[in-house]
């Protein structure tokens, strides 16, 4: 049975097709797991409105999307679509999303950040992983997403800090100067100081799991990866160190400095940065000494939970 999942963020548009039956909790085979950088949520933390060529670069994506998988036999229509934070954001969200229906077929919830949070959770648990000691971050473009399970209920915590909406709203020098940068840190922790209360609910034997691109992004940069390759990036364990000396490397770089780095994507190069910080002050300030990386999250827990 064929499926397709797409999880529209602020920075990505992620499309997942699977051969992948209903009452089965694994896909038998990904046939297309894609990743294209639109940017949608462009402008949005300073004007609540999507701009015009935000929307245009997503179209485009969206337009492909159908076409990948009609070329499959699929139905576009009965793709599960969700979209995230830059669409609860912006006035003129619902405009776009019926466009967006009238011109390919997908039909999106909107969804909250407490769903977002759930589906995330089922799916960026890869493998082997139990969920009850198991907790995950989703740093997105304009949110991020802390969750963990308590008994048989999945829960968490959204922040509004992102390396999209951060970038934006700091990063204004490149490369950034240090003024820039222990501002950036100052709002990053002072947003964290909300989950404090929540951290120390959790197991004190709870590991920290990250999904999403800034995740992924770093694995691929610490693994000095010429190519994005799951089979490497997931599991792959960060430290606390390793994941600051990513910080401080991209920190004296400019952003056509980024580009050339092994395993950073020229498309995501001006807001890693922001991505990075944010990963390393989680770490600094919620207790964690390492973070486990996983490829998947929304995109699978939206065939799982839908």
């Amino acid at each position: 049975m064929i499926r397709a999942s797409i999880d529209l963020g602020t920075n990505t548009c992620l499309l997942l097709l699977a051969d992948w039956a209903r009452s089965e909790p694994e896909p038998r085979r990904v046939l297309a797991d894609l990743c294209t950088i639109v940017r949608l949520g462009q402008g949005v933390d300073r004007n609540r409105l999507l701009l015009p060529e935000a929307m245009e670069r997503t179209l485009a994506c969206l337009r492909q999307y159908a076409e990948e998988i009609a070329a499959l036999g699929a139905d576009p229509r009965e793709a599960v679509c969700v979209a995230t934070s830059q669409a609860r954001d912006a006035a003129n969200g619902a405009e776009f999303f019926a466009r967006v229906e009238n011109e390919t077929g997908f039909r999106f919830k909107i969804i909250s950040g407490d769903e977002e949070a759930r589906l995330t959770f089922l799916g960026g648990l890869l493998p082997g992983m139990t969920s009850e000691n198991t907790a995950l971050i989703d740093i997105g473009g304009g949110s991020t997403e802390l969750i963990a399970q308590s008994g048989n209920k999945i829960s968490g915590k959204s922040i509004d800090i992102g390396s999209v909406r951060f970038t934006e709203r700091f990063f204004q020098s490149d490369p950034v100067t240090d003024q820039e940068f222990w501002a950036c840190q100052a709002g990053i922790d002072e947003k964290l100081a909300e989950l404090l209360p929540w951290r120390e609910r959790l197991p004190s034997n709870s590991r920290l799991l990250a999904v999403a691109g800034t995740a992924t992004t770093l694995a691929s940069a610490y693994l000095q990866l010429d190519h994005f390759d799951a089979g490497r990036i997931d599991q792959t364990v960060l430290t606390r160190g390793d994941i600051h000396r990513l910080v401080e490397e991209l920190k004296w770089r400019k952003v056509v400095e980024r580009a050339g780095l092994p395993g950073i994507e020229p498309g995501r190069a001006d807001i890693i940065l922001a991505g990075a910080l944010i990963l390393w002050r989680v770490l600094e300030r919620l207790g964690f000494p390492e973070v486990r990386v996983s490829t998947r999250g929304l995109r699978y827990g939206a065939l799982k939970g839908y």
